[in-house]
């Protein structure tokens, strides 16, 4: 039984995955598991047709609701520009309200979003977010999973007071290669004749920020925790013929998009009653993206990914206002520590119920949780940790209230 499946009990696997590859995988995905026979390279469908693939899912969905107004969440990157542009373009008298979030103290994104906005007629909507945890019980509330990264509740939250449908560019990473900072690190420590088991090794520390180098004295006896049985569910995905990369774009859509993204913000639309435009997830669309070969989604020696849906946006002319820098809404998890993440996790986190009943090692925890050089693996653990108490205390010990405000 996974977390969300009666949330009577606590489950080891579950736990011990979620604190390390940021998902559980006995979660039920929205969309079909695929093996390597699935992401084997055919003939290239070109980029007109993955044009009209897409029209064909927005003209669907904004058909089927007759709706006059829709609302999308605008990071400023290629993946939902790419549907603001195809929307206007296809509906151009329909009320469009893009929404931005500006986090405190981080990287401020929406001047570039704005910049967008405008270009196709929308109307732009900036949430700032002080506290990124202050709902955080609430969030979890609704997706039943311990999760600490749930933003898509803030903006969910938003949309639902200015239309019935929330479009996004989610799927454009797994589906069209956007993972540019992992691609070339990866390619760095693999050479051909790395075993499976080792390019499992080399996957995981391109995803160094998932997990903290001692991530076996995190848990106490009851997690049960295992670097084989992590190393287990990764190995299909190496172990095929397909090529290195073709193997990490493999493990990428078996991973987070199936188990964390997708179910997270499907539950967090469904609680507010919202309906989801996602151009770029589609059964159909999925099939035919999977088949793209590695050249025609990423370029090595310039480390430029998602080159399909890049040449779809050229027709729009904003190519000044789009980098090649991977975009979207990334809070600043240092600032955010310093700011209340150190204050918020010191007081859940000491003396905690996930502690007491032998899931997590207090020494861990006293070891590190004041430390002032603390590096930002650290701190992304120790908000895994908080969201794991929250669960605990709302589904378990059933003592908090999903209403309660972390401040």
């Amino acid at each position: 039984m996974s977390f969300e499946q009666g949330i009577s009990k606590v489950e080891p696997y579950s736990i011990t995955n979620i604190l390390t590859l940021r998902y559980d995988p006995s979660v039920t995905p929205i969309f079909p598991k695929k093996t390597w026979q699935d992401i084997s390279p055919q003939s290239f469908q070109t980029v007109d047709f993955f044009e009209k693939l897409i029209e064909k899912n927005i003209n669907h969905t904004i058909e089927t609701h007759q709706t006059k107004k829709i609302s999308i969440a605008l990071s400023g990157g290629v993946d939902s520009a790419l549907v603001l542009a195809m929307i206007r373009k296809m509906f151009p008298d329909i009320e469009i309200n893009a929404i931005s979030i500006k986090f405190a103290d981080s990287i401020d994104e929406t001047k570039r979003a704005s910049e967008i906005a405008d270009k196709f007629e929308a109307n732009h909507l900036v949430l700032h977010v002080e506290n990124y945890f202050q709902n955080l019980p609430e969030a979890i509330s609704i997706v039943k999973l311990p999760f600490w990264d749930l933003h898509w509740f803030y903006v969910v939250n938003k949309a639902k007071t200015l239309s019935k449908i929330l479009a996004s560019g989610d799927g454009g990473d797994e589906l069209f290669g956007g993972y540019t900072f992992r691609y070339q690190k990866f390619l760095s420590l693999v050479n051909s004749n790395s075993t499976p088991l080792e390019k499992v090794k080399a996957y995981l520390l391109c995803h160094e920020r998932d997990r903290v180098p001692d991530q076996e004295s995190l848990f106490s006896t009851n997690a049960k925790f295992s670097w084989d049985n992590i190393h287990e569910i990764l190995l299909p995905y190496f172990d095929n013929p397909l090529s290195s990369l073709e193997q990490v774009f493999l493990a990428d859509y078996n991973g987070k998009l199936l188990y964390n993204f997708t179910p997270v913000n499907s539950r967090i639309l469904e609680n507010f009653q919202m309906k989801s435009l996602s151009p770029l997830l589609s059964n159909e669309l999925i099939s035919n993206a999977l088949k793209i070969s590695k050249e025609q989604k990423y370029d090595e020696s310039n480390n430029v990914g998602k080159l399909v849906l890049r040449k779809l946006l050229s027709k729009f002319d904003i190519n000044s206002i789009i980098t090649n820098e991977k975009l979207g809404f990334n809070v600043d998890s240092i600032k955010l520590w310093e700011a209340h993440g150190h204050q918020i996790c010191s007081e859940y986190l000491n003396n905690s119920r996930i502690v007491n009943e032998n899931w997590i090692n207090a020494d861990w925890i006293e070891k590190y949780i004041d430390r002032s050089d603390l590096d930002i693996r650290y701190i992304n653990k120790f908000y895994g940790l908080l969201a794991f108490e929250i669960w605990h205390r709302i589904f378990i010990t059933k003592e908090m209230n999903a209403n309660t405000k972390l401040d």
